[in-house]
């Protein structure tokens, strides 16, 4: 029998993931708030959290935020209560440090096995099943859950405890989000120096202060071409976690902090659902 995984969220990730599971031939149970975007997956579509879980041996989350995975999981006719005694929660949604803590303590006190798995990668990435996993828990299910992450993911790492795979995920957004917002306001002083910002991509190109995603979101706005890989209002939010991941841990970013002013800006300026590199336009000349 094939192993059955339900996958709570099927927004942009949430549904690329689900079909690369049902491709790979799991048996995959899809719920979404709004029933359309749970279809045409190659799931069975459910009408509830607590439908989806009942049975299967996995539960994947992928909500926009630690509030909504909360409430879907552990809310009134949440999935907690549905599941085996011998099933395993993976989520995956990026949730923050404090999330990531809070929705362990929830699934201890509820007696849900907890596997902390943030994954690296954006639309396309994950359309392509090459995400990266940041998975954190228990020794004992690692193995049992290689099987759906090896479905959606190039590569799984393994961090230790439960809530190491979001800690590294802060990190890493952390990094991301510099490259993003160098890129964008690089590319505007250029334009205003009237230097051709395309000779600039150029001969960075290959060097040692050189990076793909420079390159890549560099070209994007000198395009035009913004149409969201990641959305910038989502970028907002995981810069927000990020602050929010150093203030817990006595760190002051004040790039950061200026970070999420830009990414702020360029939102009120109409720009919030276009790709993160849309920050741009909270700096662009003229």
């Amino acid at each position: 029998m094939a192993t059955s995984v339900a996958v709570l969220g099927t927004g942009t990730m949430g549904g690329a993931m689900a079909r690369n599971l049902a491709r790979a031939g799991l048996d995959v149970r899809a719920w979404n708030p709004s029933r359309g975007r749970a279809e045409g997956l190659g799931a069975s579509v459910c009408a509830s959290p607590a439908e989806a879980v009942r049975g299967a041996d996995f539960v994947l989350t992928m909500a926009p935020d630690a509030e909504a995975v909360e409430e879907t999981m552990f809310g009134e006719g949440g999935a907690a209560a549905a599941m085996r005694d011998d099933g395993i929660w993976l989520q995956c949604a990026t949730v923050g440090v404090e999330g990531a803590e809070r929705l362990g303590e929830l699934a201890a006190e509820h007696g849900v096995v907890y596997v902390d798995a943030p994954v690296l990668g954006t639309k396309e990435p994950a359309e392509k099943g090459e995400l990266t996993v940041l998975a954190s828990g228990p020794e004992s299910v690692r193995e049992r859950s290689g099987e759906v992450f090896d479905a959606v993911g190039k590569e799984t790492v393994w961090l230790g405890e439960a809530g190491a795979g979001s800690r590294m995920k802060m990190v890493t957004n952390a990094w991301l989000a510099a490259v993003v917002e160098g890129a964008a306001e690089t590319i505007a002083l250029a334009q205003a120096l009237g230097v051709d910002a395309r000779r600039f991509l150029a001969l960075v190109e290959g060097g040692p202060i050189d990076s793909p995603y420079l390159q890549l979101k560099g070209k994007a706005i000198l395009d035009g071409e913004l149409e969201p890989s990641f959305s910038l209002e989502h970028a907002h939010k995981d810069v927000e976690l990020v602050l929010e991941a150093a203030r817990g841990a006595g760190v002051e970013l004040r790039l950061h902090e200026a970070i999420s002013g830009r990414f702020e800006r360029a939102i009120e300026l109409g720009h919030g659902r276009e790709d993160w590199a849309a920050t741009y336009f909270a700096t662009a000349p003229g």
